[in-house]
């Protein structure tokens, strides 16, 4: 901690780079404790001297304000949505998706989605019941 000005992050990270580099070099260390801590404690002073150097090279990082940080959406969520949603879609008949398509997809109205469909709007409101009813199911078995 004295080596690193307190910075309990940065004296982890050298604790680790240097657990890290005598497990990798087990077989060259010497058994004797003595020694073994002194080749830890020269690696863990080596490893702060060099992120000294490094630091010292590299300008200053600044902290940024909520205002500087530009909003990033993430369209993940989104996407796993519409490939579920795309999958449990492939399951339906195919007068099933085309209500489904025609309705909530291209924002028409019963009546012309069934116009487009060429069969009765009774028809296609009853496609479209039970093609969100199968889509529902495949949806909840899906997770």
């Amino acid at each position: 901690m004295r080596l690193t000005g307190h910075d309990r992050q940065w004296a982890e990270d050298i604790v680790q780079e240097t657990l890290v580099r005598a497990w990798r070099n087990a077989e060259k260390l010497e058994r004797d404790p003595v020694l073994l801590r002194s080749w830890l404690f020269t690696v863990a002073r080596r490893l702060v001297i060099d992120d000294r150097r490094k630091r010292s090279v590299r300008p200053q990082e600044s902290q940024l304000t909520p205002s500087d940080e530009a909003p990033v959406r993430d369209e993940a969520d989104r996407t796993l949505s519409a490939i579920v949603v795309a999958e449990a879609m492939s399951g339906l008949t195919e007068e099933h998706r085309e209500a489904i398509l025609e309705t909530y997809l291209r924002d028409r109205t019963v009546g012309e989605a069934a116009e487009v469909l060429g069969v009765p709007a009774g028809t296609v409101k009853s496609r479209v019941y039970y093609a969100l009813r199968a889509l529902r199911r495949a949806l909840q078995d899906r997770g």
